[in-house]
């Protein structure tokens, strides 16, 4: 059973049956990174967030274009009030090197986080510096359709004229009435209409390091306008799915959707997404706040916050544990917690990779037990099914490996259930692992072949009642966090959880 999926549209502010523009084709646009620092654990659950949805997409069949960028210009330290300096221009003057050499460090970075945290690269990832002339091209088209003006070089949207046609705050629920009214002029925005008024292209300073040519000035674009130029040369004026964290809605894709209905006259995307935050003792983690913990340090548990160091899989298991849309707080018992579920998971996903039924069993079925197993197969559809809902699939993967570890402990229970419901318990078991939740087995140091050839040294010392030597095995064993598994039928291993 897949059922029908319905995701939790922000514009909408409910939830809706997915149905794609253009189906079986979806396309998908979320926001990636300014990379100016290396990505912290906020960064991660995102990117996470997004997999599972774009893994689990294409496990329904759809045939998904997935667009993730890279800010790496016109993202300024005050977003909001849209001034400052540029974030990745600051850095490169810390470091006393090139912008672009910042860019590349940071990008590294993330690219390297991602492969250890198993998340599936996108279809294309664009650069903001790569697309000016399709920003210039959509600027000038704003202005053409009376919702844009220059002043001094910049470029900026009109929100009191956009506002007499469409609604600005419409995305992240605000007054744009309230707005007008509760914005007040800071220094250096005299150039602005209104306060609210936000840049598509900014005359660039003497000492600003990146600018291109433009029919305004030597400048460089707004940030929002780079996200609007990147999905929609990509995915079209109109795609189906456009995310990122909660702290964007405003005013990052409100005005992204103003661009767009000033520019093409229709909302880019059909259904927003937005994952919340991590928080640290209730406060949002973030590199401006200074109380972020990157991944590189919760691998290493360099951190004074860290008692000790995680895998990436018990990473990725802490962020799947929690809906995309609720709040994840950070904490050493919550990832300790983490690390032995995800243990069993994983134990459980090498047992039932080698169960099977005997050949020819004539054993009565087990009506209740098979009902059962059907039933905790479909509901964890139907959590996936319910907003991506990772949580209550976990719950229900946790009923399947009761029942698979029942299985192992009495083999013969195997042939109690129908065959076809066995390899429904199988498939579903190793699809919601391995290819929608996107864990795997971490290996440990020792090769397969060493492990298995202490395991034979186990039963030969077992065979001869040499127990000195059976103890000692298994202190080798636990020592690498494994633990011998023994049973009549069956000498194994499994991770220590």
């Amino acid at each position: 059973m897949q059922g029908i999926l319905k995701v939790y549209n922000t514009l909408s502010r409910k939830k809706e049956i997915f149905e794609p523009l253009n189906s079986p084709f979806v396309g998908m646009y979320v926001c990636g990174p300014t990379v100016y620092s290396d990505p912290h654990l906020g960064h991660a659950r995102s990117n996470i967030n997004f997999d599972v949805i774009y893994r689990y997409l294409k496990f329904l069949g759809y045939k998904v274009r997935y667009v993730r960028n890279i800010t790496d210009v016109g993202h300024l330290t005050d977003e909001v009030a849209d001034s400052g300096e540029d974030r990745i221009q600051k850095k490169a003057k810390i470091e006393k090197i090139e912008p672009m050499e910042v860019v590349q460090q940071y990008t590294n970075s993330f690219h390297q986080m991602l492969k250890k945290i198993n998340v599936l690269p996108p279809s294309i990832e664009p650069r903001a510096s790569a697309h000016i002339p399709e920003q210039i091209k959509i600027t000038q088209k704003i202005i053409e359709n009376g919702y844009a003006y220059e002043s001094n070089g910049s470029v900026y949207l009109d929100i009191q004229q956009y506002a007499a046609k469409f609604k600005y705050g419409e995305l992240s629920g605000r007054n744009t009435e309230e707005l007008l009214e509760g914005t007040r002029a800071l220094e250096g925005q005299e150039e602005k209409k209104n306060p609210m008024d936000f840049a598509l292209w900014k005359k660039a300073s003497p000492e600003h390091l990146m600018r291109w040519d433009s029919p305004w000035s030597e400048g460089f674009p707004g940030w929002h306008l780079e996200c609007t130029a990147m999905s929609t040369k990509y995915l079209g004026n109109q795609f189906d799915i456009h995310g990122g964290g909660m702290d964007l809605q405003f005013p990052h894709h409100e005005s992204e959707l103003a661009q767009s209905n000033s520019c093409f006259g229709c909302t880019p995307a059909k259904y927003w997404l937005h994952n919340n935050m991590v928080t640290i003792n209730g406060q949002k983690m973030a590199r401006s706040l200074g109380n972020f913990i990157t991944v590189e340090e919760l691998t290493t548990g360099n951190h004074v916050l860290l008692e000790k160091a995680y895998s990436p899989m018990t990473i990725r298991f802490f962020i799947l544990q929690a809906h995309y849309r609720g709040t994840l707080d950070f904490s050493n018992e919550a990832l300790s917690a983490s690390t032995k579920a995800y243990k069993k998971i994983i134990n459980g996903l090498k047992i039932i990779k080698t169960l099977k039924p005997d050949e020819g069993a004539n054993e009565s079925i087990n009506s209740t037990l098979d009902a059962e197993i059907i039933k905790f197969c479909n509901d964890c559809f139907l959590g996936l099914n319910d907003d991506f809902n990772t949580a209550a699939t976990i719950a229900s993967l946790f009923n399947l490996l009761k029942k698979i570890n029942s299985f192992n402990t009495n083999q013969s229970d195997i042939n109690t259930i129908q065959k076809s419901t066995f390899e429904l318990l199988q498939k579903t078991y190793i699809d919601i692992v391995e290819n929608i939740l996107g864990l795997v087995e971490e290996k440990t140091t020792n090769s397969s072949g060493f492990i298995n050839g202490l395991l034979e040294l186990y039963s030969d010392a077992k065979n001869q009642k040499d127990y000195a030597k059976v103890d000692k095995i298994r202190s080798y064993f636990k020592s690498e966090g494994l633990l011998i598994k023994d049973s009549k039928t069956l000498v194994d291993w499994q991770y220590e959880e």
